[in-house]
């Protein structure tokens, strides 16, 4: 039997990284979360587009601050990637969950691009009602 040339193999490492960054952040932990991302990164998102982990990042407080808790559904992990798909919980006062898929791209063991996929309509509701004030920085 030969092998096939297009199967993947996940490199413990891509797992053990994406899960670091994923349980940093979302602990409230920004230090420790920029720590595991390479110095060529690229970040995006429907509402931000950063080139900087500090970028990316700097809204998390807000972010945890309205949400109550993440729940991971899957996690597929390649040999230099990773996608982790989740439901994000808001608290009550918010009112929504949020289905969330993220994926990473690896170099040297360091996180080099995020995509983060979800459907902003909600986010832009809550956001118009909070006014100017509300609205994503990109960085």
């Amino acid at each position: 039997m030969t092998a096939d040339p297009l199967a993947r193999t996940a490199d413990p490492t891509v797992r053990a990284t994406v899960r670091a960054y994923y349980d940093a952040r979302f602990g409230g932990d920004v230090a420790a979360a920029a720590a595991l991302i390479g110095e060529e990164f690229a970040f995006r998102s429907p509402f931000v587009t950063s080139c900087s982990p500090e970028g990316h990042l700097d809204g998390l407080d807000g972010l945890l601050g309205i949400t109550d808790r993440v729940e991971l559904i899957s996690e597929l992990y390649g040999a230099d990637e990773a996608t982790l798909l989740y439901d994000l919980h808001t608290v009550p006062a918010v009112g929504i969950t949020q289905r969330t898929a993220e994926h990473f791209r690896l170099r040297d063991g360091r996180i080099t691009a995020i995509t983060l996929l979800f459907d902003s309509a909600p986010w832009q509701v809550l956001m118009a009602a909070a006014g100017p004030a509300a609205a994503p920085a990109e960085g």
